[in-house]
C-alpha cells in the first residue's frame, strides 16, 4: 500500500500570517507615539501662530509710536516758545500754566517763531480719547493718537535732572507719556488676558539752544 503525503499549504500560511500580525499591545504604542507626534506638531505650529500675531502686534504699535512723535519731537526741537496747559480745539482755547505751578497738563502750544499769534497745539481730546494737532486759525484737527486712557498729564515740563519745572523756562525738556487701551495696526485690546497687560510711549526732547 502506498501512502501519498500532502503538504498543507493552507496552514502554513496561517500559521505565517499569525506570526507576522501586529499585537494589540504594538497597535497601541504604535497610535500613542503617532498621537504625540500630532500634538507636538500642533503645538509648535500654535505657538508659532501666537508668536507671529505677537510680533505683528509690536511692529504695529512701534509705528504708531514713531507716528506719534516724530512730528512733536522735530517742533519741539526748533520751537521758539513753547507753552503747557489745558486746552482743546478752538483759537482761545488754552489756559497757560499759570507761575509756580507745576508746569503739566494735557496740552501743550508750541511756536515756531516769536510771533505769539503763529503756533501748533497738541491736545488731548476726551471725548475720543485721541491726541490731536492743530495748527492756529485752522478749525480742524488731525489725529496723532489713538485709543489713549491717560488724561493728566500729557505733557510735562523738566529741567535737566528731570524734575517739573514751576516756571516757564527759556529751555525746557519736554516729556510727553501717552497710556494705551489698544493698538490701531492691527486691532488689538490691551489688559489682562491680551498680549499685553500695559502699554505705553513715553518721550523726552530739549529744546535747541539758538
Amino acid at each position: 500500500m502506498n501512502i501519498t503525503l500532502f503538504k498543507s499549504s493552507g496552514v502554513g500560511r496561517s500559521h505565517q500570517s499569525r506570526s507576522s500580525a501586529f499585537t494589540l499591545v504594538e497597535v497601541l504604542v504604535a497610535s500613542s507615539i503617532m498621537l504625540l507626534a500630532l500634538v507636538g506638531v500642533l503645538g509648535v505650529q500654535f505657538f508659532g501662530m501666537k508668536l507671529f500675531e505677537l510680533t505683528k502686534s509690536k511692529l504695529g504699535a512701534s509705528d504708531d509710536a514713531r507716528k506719534a512723535i516724530d512730528l512733536l519731537v522735530t517742533e519741539v526741537r526748533v520751537a521758539k516758545m513753547i507753552r503747557i496747559g489745558e486746552g482743546g480745539l478752538g483759537a482761545p482755547n488754552f489756559t497757560d500754566c499759570g507761575p509756580n505751578t507745576p508746569q503739566q497738563g494735557n496740552a501743550i502750544q508750541i511756536y515756531a517763531s516769536t510771533n505769539a499769534n503763529s503756533f501748533v497745539r497738541y491736545y488731548f481730546n476726551s471725548s475720543s480719547n485721541r491726541l490731536e494737532r492743530t495748527p492756529n486759525g485752522i478749525t480742524a484737527s488731525s489725529v496723532v493718537a489713538n485709543f489713549i486712557t491717560n488724561r493728566y498729564p500729557i505733557f510735562t515740563s523738566e529741567d535737566a535732572f528731570g524734575k517739573t519745572n514751576y516756571n516757564n523756562p527759556k529751555n525746557h525738556v519736554i516729556s510727553m507719556r501717552l497710556e494705551f487701551y489698544q493698538t490701531q495696526y492691527p486691532i488689538m485690546p490691551i489688559g489682562p488676558g491680551s498680549y499685553y497687560d500695559y502699554y505705553k510711549i513715553s518721550t523726552k526732547t530739549a529744546q535747541r539752544v539758538f
